[in-house]
């Protein structure tokens, strides 16, 4: 069974830091790309981070660039998102997608993606 599943969400003062973690299971992660999203309520899904099937290459969000890293251990197929210096805006549900080509779309594009995990909430507030 192809999964992604999301960990490491959690309840986090401001100023503070988690690790996302997303493992794949039923398919070999090293043939994908991943992007993280995040949820807010209310809001529409954004894309935080994405890094290439190598990690030769990341690219972040602007609201993020700075305080999140991602990060691959293809070796594991697992997937991470080192989340520093978190601010109360982060506050939502954070999703792991993989796709295997971008076939010409931005690195956000929901609809180029192939797997989904489920979601891990992550909440900041003091």
């Amino acid at each position: 069974q192809v999964q992604l599943v999301e960990s490491g969400g959690g309840l986090v003062q401001p100023g503070g830091s988690l690790r996302l973690s997303c493992a794949a299971s039923g398919f070999t992660l090293d043939n994908y790309a991943i992007g993280w999203f995040r949820q807010a309520p209310g809001k529409e899904r954004e894309g935080v981070s994405y890094i290439t099937r190598s990690a030769g290459f990341t690219f972040y969000a602007g609201s993020v660039k700075g305080r999140f890293t991602a990060s691959r251990d293809n070796a594991k197929n697992m997937v991470y998102l080192q989340m520093n210096s978190l601010k109360p805006e982060d506050t939502g549900v954070y999703y792991c997608a993989a796709r295997t080509s971008s076939s010409g779309n931005s690195y956000f594009a929901d609809k180029s993606y192939d797997y989904w995990g489920q979601g891990t909430q992550v909440t900041v507030s003091s």
